[in-house]
């Protein structure tokens, strides 16, 4: 972990309870602009969520643009596209009521709009330099965080793999979680984003850039889903689980997105990006081979991680509750249907190599807390396959 003498946080306005997506409209329009866009996809129109969104929104004298041409792992096409009619139509803001996908999604529009070029050129850190416009999120999964975050994941489809833009300028003005849009997450998503909160608070907890500002929400995020997820498939209709993953995801959220992420999103960017296969799902067969990987240097942080996990590690070696930590996180992956490993995906053996070595220019490496070679990481990858 950084040293605590110096740390920042950076968060958005955030709205949550139960049916607060009818604030959707007041949160637009404090906002200022007048011509949003509203981005979404067509599972959340079938499910009604863009249409109550618009009715909120219409009722504060809004009419917004609806755009929902957008696919899981949201590709740098759809984003150019996305753009094209944002300045056709003179829009000034945008309101997101979808998952990460729609949510990273808008942030790309927001950046091409306002910056220029295509979406792959600010990929990095800090790489956008004049303000996006105003954006307001309404997340409908339980795991990607991106509603409160300075992530924005697209696919770049030239080189198959997935870019990471990282700075301040991409966290939303408003979030806006109703959890209440859970409830329409089929199982499988619902475990894949659960599963991706999980992710988020462990890489967050052990990451070089966590401080005390991000440790009490990543440590809480942990135990938030390892108390609520299998309950929320087990018992669709439970409000309090579903709330507690709203919750998981929001305290994931702002974990990660000040104290950064690491090796196991690092390679499942690569994955994802060259396959197009479920980011969470990804997260979940890697992460526990990454926690023995970054436990073999410093098995400290993660007996907090264990504890967090529901694991008694009274008496126990760091390293005994580290790799404990590891075999909950497995287990609680097949609990609710994850693969075990990368070739069940069809993922293909040949090209580990490659994956190992794009993993290492992923700007989630630089908080990772042990420091990994090509060979390291294609080890890591050889153990999940």
């Amino acid at each position: 972990m950084a040293e605590q003498g110096v740390a920042k946080y950076l968060v958005p306005e955030i709205v949550f309870g139960h049916g607060v997506l009818s604030e959707v409209g007041h949160a637009a329009r404090r906002l200022g602009a007048v011509r949003f866009m509203l981005v979404t996809d067509p599972g959340i129109i079938e499910a009604g969520w863009a249409g109550e969104a618009q009715e909120h929104l219409r009722a504060v004298g809004l009419d917004p643009v609806v755009w929902a041409d957008v696919t899981p792992n949201p590709k740098d096409h759809e984003v150019a596209r996305g753009a094209e009619i944002y300045l056709e139509r003179e829009c000034d803001g945008l309101v997101v009521v979808g998952g990460g996908s729609s949510i990273d999604a808008a942030k790309g529009v927001a950046v091409v709009v306002s910056n220029g070029g295509r979406i792959v050129d600010y990929e990095g850190i800090d790489r956008v330099t004049r303000p996006i416009p105003p954006i307001v999120a309404a997340p409908s999964t339980s795991g990607t965080g991106a509603d409160v975050s300075q992530f924005c994941v697209v696919t770049d489809t030239a080189r198959h793999i997935k870019s990471t833009l990282i700075g301040r300028a991409l966290v939303p003005d408003i979030s806006v979680t109703d959890p209440r849009l859970l409830h329409t997450m089929p199982d499988w998503l619902a475990a894949s984003t659960g599963l991706d909160a999980l992710s988020h608070g462990i890489e967050a907890y052990v990451s070089r850039a966590a401080s005390f500002l991000t440790d009490g929400h990543a440590l809480s995020a942990i135990r938030l889903v390892m108390e609520n997820l299998q309950v929320t498939l087990k018992e669709p209709e439970a409000v309090d689980a579903r709330i507690g993953m709203a919750r998981a995801s929001l305290s994931a959220g702002l974990a990660f997105t000040n104290a950064i992420l690491g090796a196991t999103h690092a390679i499942s960017h690569q994955l994802g990006g060259a396959t197009d296969l479920p980011h969470g799902v990804l997260n979940a067969i890697l992460m526990p081979h990454v926690m023995r990987f970054n436990a073999e240097r410093d098995p400290e942080r993660f007996v907090d991680v264990a504890q967090a996990l529901g694991l008694s590690t009274r008496d126990m070696p760091a390293t005994e509750a580290a790799e404990f930590a590891a075999e909950a996180v497995a287990e609680l992956a097949t609990s609710v249907g994850t693969p075990k490993r990368l070739s069940e995906l069809g993922v293909k053996r040949e090209d580990l190599p490659l994956y190992a070595r794009t993993t290492l220019a992923d700007a989630n490496m630089s908080t990772n807390p042990r420091d990994a070679s090509a060979e390291d990481i294609l080890g890591v990858l050889r153990a999940a396959y």
